[in-house]
């Protein structure tokens, strides 16, 4: 197997694992605070490998801009609304809407990158992996409230924000190395989240830090970022956008099946549906053979 497609199953894998630790997280930190916290430990660490690589930290305003629009995109905007919106949706509504990233991606990667043309193979895809992931959450699609509403708004910009970001970077920050492309984010977007955090949350000194609450966020800074991110962008250097950004298909299914393994949760009776839907837009983008692809391409 390819190392993008090894690549690629890793970041559904750890993507996927991310939300029943963000889940038990929750039950003692709040919400913008707990993700606060994971990406200062997160921009920490990534510090220390740039000192210890002795990695270069990106010297005109050009590539400044660039890491400032797409950290304030990822990390300000695109977190910030997926936590907001969670307050107000079921998690099963933020995953549907989640997987819109795929769409975003397809559509933004035709105006951003020529070369990403747009075929009637990868709509057919895309449209397929949303449709299996909205079947799997059928019984929790519901906007009862105005504020659900708004919620769900919230979490659709920040899918397009993040498929926007990935986006960019793909087109103008290929000679970045991960590491410094996710610690540039980190430093340009992450000072509105720790604002916020402070002014409606408080001092995460005072947080409840339970042992749960410690593993839960050491586990989603260093897997759940650090070498997320770190992988996703060495990903994103080398396949197309659509393909890496496909991984928010698939990971709603790992999810459900990590819950139901893990917490002994429910297996929604749809779930094998869905799978298969979600299982054949996986094929046809993900693991086609290049030849394949070329000729969708062509």
């Amino acid at each position: 197997m390819p190392l993008t497609l090894v690549v690629w199953c890793v970041l559904c894998l750890i993507w996927g694992t991310t939300w029943i630790v963000i889940k038990i997280g929750l039950a003692d930190l709040p919400p913008i605070g707990f993700a606060a916290v994971r990406f200062l430990i997160a921009a920490f660490i990534l510090f220390i490998i740039l000192r210890v690589q002795k990695l270069p930290l990106p010297k005109t305003a050009k590539e400044w801009r660039l890491l400032a629009l797409t950290g304030i995109l990822q990390f300000s905007i695109n977190y910030s609304l997926i936590f907001w919106g969670e307050q107000h949706i079921s998690s099963g509504l933020t995953a549907v809407l989640q997987a819109t990233i795929s769409m975003f991606g397809l559509l933004l990667a035709w105006f951003f990158l020529p070369n990403e043309r747009i075929t009637k193979l990868k709509v057919g895809a895309v449209v397929l992996g949303i449709a299996g992931v909205a079947i799997i959450f059928s019984d929790q699609l519901r906007v009862q409230n105005v504020l659900a509403f708004l919620g769900s708004v919230g979490v659709v910009i920040a899918a397009y924000t993040a498929a926007q970001a990935s986006v960019l970077v793909k087109a103008k920050g290929g000679t970045f190395h991960p590491a410094t492309l996710v610690f540039g984010q980190m430093i340009c977007g992450l000072p509105p989240i720790i604002l916020y955090t402070f002014i409606f949350e408080g001092s995460p000194l005072q947080y409840h830090w339970t042992w749960k609450a410690i593993a839960s966020v050491l586990y989603l800074a260093i897997v759940g970022t650090v070498v997320a991110f770190w992988l996703y962008y060495w990903l994103l250097s080398k396949v197309e956008s659509t393909m890496a950004m496909m991984i928010s298909v698939a990971t709603p299914l790992i999810a459900v099946l990590i819950d139901w393994a893990v917490l002994d949760e429910r297996l929604p009776t749809q779930t094998f549906l869905g799978g298969v839907l979600i299982m054949a837009s996986i094929a046809t983008i993900v693991f086609r053979k290049p030849a394949a692809a070329k000729a969708s391409a062509e």
